[in-house]
């Protein structure tokens, strides 16, 4: 039986911002608190490509906070690409630790679909 689901992804899984790292071969992210252009945000940051200042991940409300100067300081691409990923990253995370086993295919559109075996089963 098949079923097709969309998720809302929230930022909450430091692991799974890790992962989604290093799968989008990024720097590691870092905790603390970060200077942005006029402001500083705290959480996990993540420095995506040609960004001039990170994204700040705060696990604890799930707010992510940026300045990308309206795309001058950042391309909004690569910020969906890291989002997309984790949501990949988390959702396999999630699916292993119930015992399940994940296929993941790249499809030509960009999306990525994950087809989840129960119990494990390929």
């Amino acid at each position: 039986m098949s079923h097709i689901v969309q998720i809302q992804t929230e930022i909450r899984d430091p692991a799974a911002i890790r992962t989604a790292c290093q799968r989008s071969q990024l720097p590691p992210p870092v905790q603390g608190e970060f200077q942005l252009f006029n402001s500083t945000a705290a959480g996990w940051a993540v420095q995506l490509r040609n960004w001039r200042y990170p994204v700040v991940c705060d696990v604890n409300t799930s707010k992510l906070s940026f300045d990308n100067f309206e795309g001058r300081w950042g391309d909004r691409a690569e910020l969906d690409r890291f989002l997309q990923g984790y949501a990949v990253e988390k959702a396999k995370l999630e699916a292993l630790k119930q015992g399940h086993t994940i296929r993941e295919q790249s499809l030509a559109d960009g999306s990525i679909k994950l087809t989840v075996h129960v119990g494990g089963a390929a």
